[in-house]
């Protein structure tokens, strides 16, 4: 690739800033306040946000867009070929949102089929060798300990938080405010605002400290106490999923509920990658 090195002390593009040992294409896009450390590798097609620092030895490469204000550790390898036996070299592409930090040594792959994208969105934290391959869709402020390993077409909505060394199965959808702890084997849908555990992976409770954390208990009690209600009534009420949710749907549902149930509802259709079970508790 073409490359274009800059002397460290020159301000260039409004204050931009690459290290003599950077190697930088000439065709990448830099915004105001970017910051590029030592060792660093950037191909043709990124375009990088304003403010964001790319530490030591990051390799962001093919074709890669970066909101605003992101962190990049020293190893963080960003936009490479997904690990797919089916890529063919389509133009794919990983898409990074706003404030994003990312640790040491994590990757992220771009997607497998022409036009496809990896999406990460706006807050969220990876700790050090997390990887995300092709096609998984990250959501908002979404927190992932170390070294959680997470296979092609996941998706994770906002505020979820995984534990660290977590394996995640590909194609599993992981909902909004939900908890999975260290060392789980996920290869089940997770609910949102649920907590899970274990090898395999079983639900064990309400993810309540997130809960509370997300402000829903202080600012709306009516409709945590039935997010309560309605999880007892679908997981410990005895009746099977699919009869627990028509009773459930007997009652005006609060947004939180109602997102549980049509996570349920929508999980339940996809067979053995379906929702978690109830871990089974043994007296």
């Amino acid at each position: 690739m073409s490359v274009q090195k800059y002397p460290s002390d020159l301000k260039i593009k409004n204050e931009i800033k690459i290290h003599p040992l950077a190697e930088v294409s000439s065709q990448a896009e830099l915004a105001s306040g970017v910051v590029i450390g030592p060792g660093v590798v950037i191909g043709p097609d990124v375009q990088i946000g304003e403010g964001s620092v790319i530490g030591p030895n990051v390799v962001l490469d093919g074709k890669l867009t970066i909101g605003a204000y992101n962190h990049f550790f020293p190893g963080a390898c960003i936009g490479l070929e997904p690990q797919d036996l089916k890529y063919k070299g389509a133009k794919t592409e990983v898409v990074i949102g706003d404030r994003n930090t990312f640790r040491e040594c994590v990757t992220i792959n771009r997607a497998t089929e022409e036009g496809e994208k990896t999406l990460i969105g706006d807050g969220s934290l990876l700790m050090a060798y997390c990887h995300v391959a092709h096609n998984c869709k990250i959501g908002d402020s979404v927190i992932m300990s170390n070294s959680v390993q997470v296979a092609g077409h996941v998706v994770i909505e906002d505020r979820a938080v995984i534990g660290g060394c977590v394996g995640i199965h590909q194609f599993v959808h992981i909902g909004s405010l939900a908890m999975v702890g260290g060392m789980t084997k996920v290869e089940r849908d997770v609910p949102p605002y649920c907590l899970v555990e274990g090898n395999p992976g079983r639900m064990r409770s309400l993810n309540l400290v997130g809960i509370r954390r997300s402000g829903l208990e202080r600012h709306n009690k009516i409709e945590f106490r039935q997010l309560q209600e309605t999880w007892r009534l679908l997981y410990r009420s005895g009746h099977v999923l699919k009869r627990a949710l028509e009773l459930a749907r007997e009652t005006k549902l609060q947004p939180s509920s109602e997102n549980l149930c049509s996570f349920l509802e929508a999980s339940s259709g996809k067979g053995r990658r379906g929702p978690i079970p109830l871990a089974i508790v043994n007296n």
